[in-house]
């Protein structure tokens, strides 16, 4: 039997264009669905932080935060905000960077690696991105994460005690050192079977024709083998 693609994800769940990048991706993987022929995909989230110096509270709405950290004019901002929008409502996505509560992401994956070892964890990213991009909840204190975390069924306790003793931060610091391993100082970043990358929220069409090539060659490779 084929293995599965294997597809690891590098992202921070503050980050727009990751978020856009996983729903392309997820219509990319479906657009390959059907058939005996089919791709078979395994997709695992790997965490990366994109401004690990944000408070948790942060004094201000997003584009206080961006002006702010990339000395960007709020003018310029406010555009660039209008522009990811555009391209997240083409994605099937509402922003609302109007309710956006900017905060630090560093619990938020160590949940996601408490998910991860409870079979939850693309529920668990799912929750958080849409908590934090469409819906203004506070994704950076425990109380908040964990009522998180029930929702997609994962136990309150578990989670509170996880995320109280710093369980799986070596988890969250580990992917971080892989990422500069891969040389990866941007996201989202896709490694595909461990050898292509892919940068950056490509369109549905790009995951989907590699993926039809990378299985054709398995394919291939296991007729040769026969």
């Amino acid at each position: 039997m084929t293995a599965p693609i294997s597809i690891d994800i590098w992202s921070d769940i503050a980050c727009p264009w990751c978020y856009i990048g996983k729903r392309n991706l997820e219509k990319g993987i479906a657009a390959t669905a059907g058939g005996e022929d089919a791709p078979q995909v395994e997709v695992t989230f790997h965490s990366f932080e994109l401004a690990p110096d944000t408070p948790v509270d942060f004094d201000g709405d997003e584009v206080d935060f961006l002006a702010g950290h990339k000395g960007m004019p709020r003018e310029q901002v406010e555009q660039m905000l209008a522009n990811v929008t555009g391209v997240a409502q083409k994605a099937g996505l509402e922003y609302r960077f109007d309710l956006l509560q900017h905060t630090n992401t560093v619990k938020a994956h160590e949940l996601l690696h408490f998910a991860k070892a409870k079979g939850r964890q693309h529920d668990m990213e799912e929750r958080l991105m849409s908590a934090y991009f469409t819906e203004g909840k506070h994704v950076g204190r425990i109380d908040d994460l964990v009522a998180l975390a029930v929702e997609v069924g994962l136990d309150a306790d578990e989670a509170r005690t996880a995320l109280e003793s710093n369980q799986y931060l070596d988890d969250v610091r580990a992917d971080q050192a892989q990422a500069r391993a891969y040389g990866i100082n941007g996201v989202p970043f896709f490694v595909i079977d461990g050898q292509y990358g892919i940068s950056g929220a490509q369109p549905p069409e790009a995951f989907e024709n590699v993926l039809r090539d990378l299985w054709s060659k398995r394919g291939e490779d296991a007729t040769a083998e026969a």
